[in-house]
C-alpha cells in the first residue's frame, strides 16, 4: 500500500513562551491518537514549535484505513430461530444491522450455548477523505490561557494567521476562523517571508531558509554552543538555568546569543538581586569567573542574526543599568529602616479579609512555632531562635526591595537580618521558613526554620480551610496542596516523632482562639485529616509505593509520618518474598475476624480449649514485649510474620465462633488483642496478593 506523509502546521501570533513546549506535545499526541482512533496507520511522530507556530509531521501514513474483518455476535439460537424452524424477526433484523440477510448467519457455541454470528467485512476508507477531521483536532486543544479575536466567539492561545495541512503535495481542505489551509508557511518576521511547501518532508529545510528553526531541541543547542563559545572566548563561566533556557528558547525562531556589560558598582548589591534583575525581570543569563563570583556582564539571546549585535547588546545594557540603579536605591533605602519598623507595618497590611492581617498572622505562627518546639523537646535557647524567627519572618514583605522583587521574599529577610545583627540561624530561618517552595526544592536544613515553615504552612491551611477557601480541581490560590507537601516533607527529613492528629490539633486550637471562621474545631480536624492523607498518598505514589500498601498504612491514624512512609517502604520490600502471600493472609486473617469482637473484653486463659490457645496467647504476650523494644522498622515487621506459624496453627484446631457463648467471646478477644498489635503496623487485609 502506498503512503504519504502528513503535516499540520498552525500558524499564530507570538505564544506565551511557557505554553509553546506543552502545547506543541499536545498537538502531536492529538494527531496520533486521531489516526490510532481511525486505524490509519503511520510511521514516526515529529513535533516542531517556535513563539509562531506548532507543528507536527508524521511520516508513512497509509492511503487508507486498514480493512476490518470480524465476527459479529448476534442473539442465542433459540431466539434467532422460531419453533418451527424459521429465521426469527430478531434474527432478521440482527443480519439487517450488520448490513448482510440471515443467509449469511451461523451459530457458534459460547459455554454450552449457541448463538448466532456472521462474518461482517468493513472495507477502509480512503485517508485523504478523512483527514479534513484534523479540524476538529486543532480546534479543540486546550492552553492555560485563550483568548478571543476580531468578531470570532472561537477561543485559541493566541490569534490563528495561517495553516498549512498537507497530505503528500495534495492539500487537506479544511479552515478555522475563515483562515484556510494551505500549502504557504511565514518564515521569520524580520527575516524571512512567505514560503511554499511542497512536500511534508522539505518543512524544516524550507524554514531554515526563511531563518527560522523549526526543531526546538536544535534551536536549543544552538544556544548552547553559542554560550560555550562565549565562555571560551572571554573566559567566562556561565551558568545555565535549564528553566531559563527553556523560555528563551521559545522566546526566538532563530537565536543569536550575545554579551553586554554593567558598571562594576553594582557588584555591591547582593548576587540573588542581580541574578533575578537579570533572568526574572530580563531573560538574560549571568556571567561568573572560574572562582564562581558574579562579573559585570551578561549574556543574551536575540531572535535575529549577528547584524548589528553591538547596537543590540547597547539597547540590553541601557534597559538592565534602569533596573539595576532601581534595585541599588531600593536595597539603600532599606538599609534605613529597623526590623521592628517593618514588623510594624505589617499590621496595616490585610492577609485576607476572613482572615486578618499579616500582624495577626504572626502571632500565630509564633504561638503554633512555639508548641511544636515544646513537642519536638528543643532546648531553651532554640526556643528563643524560633520566637524571633517567627517574630520576624515576614518583615521583608514591607521591604522596598520584596516589592520591587517579589521573588526575593526570605532571601532579602535572611540578608537584612544579618546587617541589623540578628542571630545567624534566625536570619536563616527566615529564608527557610518558605522552603520547600517547589516539588524539587529541599526541605529548611535547621531546626528552626523547620519549625516556623510548618507554623507558617499550617496557620495557612488551617485558617483557609475555617473560612471555606478549600482547593477543589485546578483551583488552589493559596497553594495548600503544595504547602501540605512541604509539611509531609519537612517532617520526614527531619525525623521527628510527632503524631500528625496532635499537631494538626494544637494548630487548629490556636487559629480557632483568633475566632476564625464559623466550623467547630472537630469538624475542621476531620477535613484536615483527610486533606493530609489526599497529599501523603500521593507522596507515597511518588516514591512508587503500591495503591494497597498506601491503604493499608493509612486506613488508621496518620501517626509519625517518618513511621508511616518507613512501614509502607518495608511492606514494599517484601512484596516479593516466597512468603509474603501466606504471611498477610495469616495477619488478615486475625484482622478480619477481630473485626467481631468486644474491644473491651479481656482474655481469660482458663477457658482456653486447646494447647493451641495457649501458644498463639504466648505468643502475642512474647511480641507485645518485643515490639516495645523493636529498634527499627524492619524488626518490628518481622516480629508480626513471626506469629504466621502459631496462627495458622490456631485456625487449623479452633474453632473460634464457638456454641458456647463465654468461649466465642473469649477466643474473639484473643483475636482483638493480638489485631490490635498487627494495626499499629498496617491494616494487611488491605493487601492485594497473587
Amino acid at each position: 500500500m502506498n503512503k504519504r506523509d502528513l503535516l499540520i502546521e498552525i500558524g499564530l501570533e507570538e505564544m506565551p513562551a511557557r505554553f509553546v513546549t506543552e502545547s506543541m506535545n499536545q498537538l502531536g499526541r492529538r494527531v496520533e491518537e486521531f489516526l490510532n482512533e481511525l486505524k490509519i496507520t503511520f510511521g514516526q511522530v515529529d513535533v516542531y514549535s517556535t513563539p509562531r507556530r506548532l507543528a507536527v509531521m508524521v511520516k508513512a501514513v497509509a492511503e487508507a484505513q486498514e480493512d476490518i474483518e470480524e465476527e459479529a455476535k448476534g442473539p442465542a439460537k433459540k431466539i434467532a430461530k422460531t419453533e418451527d424452524g424459521e429465521w426469527s424477526k430478531a434474527a432478521a433484523g440482527f443480519a439487517r444491522g450488520q448490513g448482510m440477510t440471515v443467509d449469511d448467519i451461523f451459530f457458534k457455541e459460547i459455554k454450552g450455548i449457541e448463538y448466532a454470528f456472521v462474518n461482517k467485512f468493513i472495507k477502509g476508507q480512503a485517508t485523504k477523505d478523512l483527514l479534513p477531521k484534523l479540524e476538529q483536532v486543532i480546534s479543540s486543544m486546550t492552553f492555560g490561557k485563550n483568548m478571543r479575536w476580531a468578531s470570532n466567539e472561537f477561543r485559541y492561545v493566541r490569534p490563528i494567521k495561517w495553516m498549512v495541512a498537507l497530505f503528500g503535495s495534495e492539500v487537506i481542505p479544511f479552515e478555522i476562523t475563515n483562515v484556510a489551509t494551505g500549502k504557504t508557511t511565514l518564515g521569520h518576521r524580520f527575516l524571512g517571508e512567505q514560503a511554499e511547501i511542497t512536500e511534508p518532508a522539505g518543512y524544516v529545510e524550507t524554514l531554515s531558509g526563511q531563518k527560522v528553526i523549526a526543531d526546538p531541541n536544535e534551536r536549543k543547542e544552538m544556544i548552547r554552543k553559542q554560550l560555550k563559545d562565549i565562555e571560551a572566548k572571554e573566559n567566562w563561566v556561565i551558568p545555565v538555568d535549564e528553566g531559563l533556557l527553556e523560555e528563551v528558547n521559545n522566546l526566538v525562531e532563530y537565536p543569536t546569543a550575545l554579551s553586554g556589560s554593567f558598571n562594576e558598582e553594582f557588584l555591591e548589591l547582593p548576587d540573588e538581586v542581580l541574578i533575578t534583575s537579570m533572568k526574572e525581570h530580563q531573560r538574560y543569563f549571568p556571567v561568573k569567573n572560574q572562582a564562581g563570583e558574579l562579573l559585570p556582564y551578561f549574556v543574551t539571546v536575540r531572535n535575529g542574526d549577528s547584524h548589528s549585535l553591538d547596537k543590540v547588546a547597547k539597547g540590553n545594557e541601557k534597559v538592565l543599568r534602569a533596573r539595576l540603579a532601581d534595585a541599588d536605591f531600593f536595597y539603600k533605602e532599606d538599609q534605613k529602616t529597623a526590623i521592628a519598623a517593618f514588623v510594624k507595618k505589617l499590621s496595616t497590611i490585610v492577609y485576607h479579609e476572613k482572615i486578618g492581617t499579616l500582624s495577626e498572622k504572626i502571632s500565630r505562627i509564633q504561638r503554633i512555632s512555639s508548641k511544636l518546639a515544646d513537642m519536638v523537646g528543643t532546648d531553651e535557647k532554640t526556643k528563643q531562635q524560633v520566637n524571633r524567627a517567627a517574630e520576624i519572618c515576614k518583615f521583608d514583605l514591607v521591604t522596598h526591595m520584596v516589592y520591587e522583587f517579589p521573588e526575593l521574599q526570605g532571601v532579602m529577610g535572611e540578608k537584612y537580618a544579618i546587617q541589623k545583627g540578628e542571630d545567624k540561624e534566625v536570619a536563616e530561618a527566615i529564608n527557610q521558613h518558605y522552603q520547600p517552595r517547589h516539588a524539587d526544592d529541599a526541605a529548611p536544613e535547621h531546626i528552626t526554620g523547620a519549625l516556623v515553615s510548618i507554623a507558617d504552612k499550617l496557620d495557612t491551611i488551617i485558617s483557609c480551610f475555617a473560612v471555606d477557601i478549600i482547593p477543589t480541581g485546578s483551583q488552589d490560590p493559596y497553594a495548600l496542596r503544595r504547602q501540605t507537601a512541604g509539611i509531609v516533607q519537612t517532617l520526614i527529613q527531619h525525623g521527628w516523632v510527632l503524631e500528625l492528629e496532635d499537631i494538626l490539633a494544637a494548630a487548629v486550637n490556636i487559629v480557632k482562639a483568633d475566632e476564625i471562621g464559623e466550623k467547630q474545631p472537630e469538624v475542621l480536624l476531620d477535613e484536615l485529616l483527610s486533606f493530609f492523607k489526599l497529599r501523603i498518598k500521593y507522596s507515597m505514589q511518588e516514591k512508587e509505593i503500591s495503591h494497597d500498601v498506601i491503604d493499608a498504612v493509612l486506613e488508621g491514624a496518620v501517626g509519625s509520618l517518618p513511621s508511616l512512609f518507613e512501614r509502607a517502604a518495608v511492606i514494599m520490600n517484601h512484596k516479593n518474598d516466597a512468603e509474603f502471600k501466606s504471611d498477610m493472609e495469616a495477619l488478615s486473617r486475625v484482622l478480619n475476624i477481630a473485626k467481631k469482637a468486644d474491644k473491651n473484653t479481656e482474655v481469660n486463659t482458663e477457658l482456653f480449649a486447646n494447647e493451641q490457645e495457649n501458644v498463639l496467647f504466648n505468643e502475642y504476650i512474647r511480641i507485645q514485649e518485643a515490639l516495645k523494644s523493636a529498634e527499627s522498622i524492619e524488626d518490628r515487621y518481622q516480629l508480626l510474620v513471626s506469629v504466621k506459624p502459631a496462627i495458622d496453627d490456631y485456625f487449623e484446631h479452633t474453632m473460634i465462633m464457638s456454641d458456647d457463648e463465654n468461649i466465642k467471646t473469649n477466643r474473639l478477644s484473643q483475636m482483638s488483642k493480638l489485631a490490635n498489635l498487627i494495626l499499629d503496623f498496617a491494616h494487611f487485609n488491605s493487601i492485594l496478593v497473587k
